[in-house]
């Protein structure tokens, strides 16, 4: 029985990270029609911007990068006392011609976004490893959906192009 119980360990541990991998996967890609194929959408969405693999060399014809203007500090509380500051830079990805849209409403996204990395600072994710990959991917996907909720779909995806740690 001891010489099995690391085997069972081994298979329930694999099995636990495939169900993980499994359920934490991406979203697939949207796929691209052809001109032929789009039929009556291809109407209602012309002048839409369509998204294409980043693999093709066109993509970047297809999109923007706007620095915000101003860094954003979140102060990290511990036991009722600013324990630390976090100094980050953002920069957005978004479809070409929307530059004028985010730079309108930079105040509601500053807004959505420190309300965001603030509940990600009370909720621990600028504690100890707070750069590891999954923090950080956690972090951009909540600051994509408030970027969602204020310009709409034009948001395709949030850089973090600095992010400082100052521990008091």
């Amino acid at each position: 029985m001891g010489k099995l119980l690391p085997v069972i360990i081994a298979v329930v541990g694999l099995l636990a990270g495939a169900g993980a991998g499994f359920f934490l996967r991406p979203a697939p890609e949207p796929e691209v029609m052809a001109e032929g194929e789009a039929g009556e959408d291809a109407a209602q969405t012309a002048g839409t911007p369509t998204a294409k693999p980043a693999a093709d060399g066109k993509a970047d014809a297809e999109r923007d990068f706007i620095k915000l203007n101003n860094q954003f500090v979140i102060p990290v509380v511990r036991n009722g006392r600013v324990a630390s500051l976090v100094v980050m830079s953002l920069s957005i990805e978004v479809t070409t011609g929307s530059t004028e849209l985010v730079f309108k409403n930079e105040p509601k996204l500053r807004d959505a976004f420190l309300q965001v990395m603030f509940d990600h600072a009370n909720a621990g994710g600028f504690d100890g490893a707070f750069t590891e990959t999954g923090t950080m991917t956690m972090l951009r996907r909540a600051l994509l959906e408030a970027a969602d909720q204020v310009i709409g779909a034009r948001a395709r995806d949030i850089l973090i192009t600095d992010i400082v740690r100052q521990d008091a």
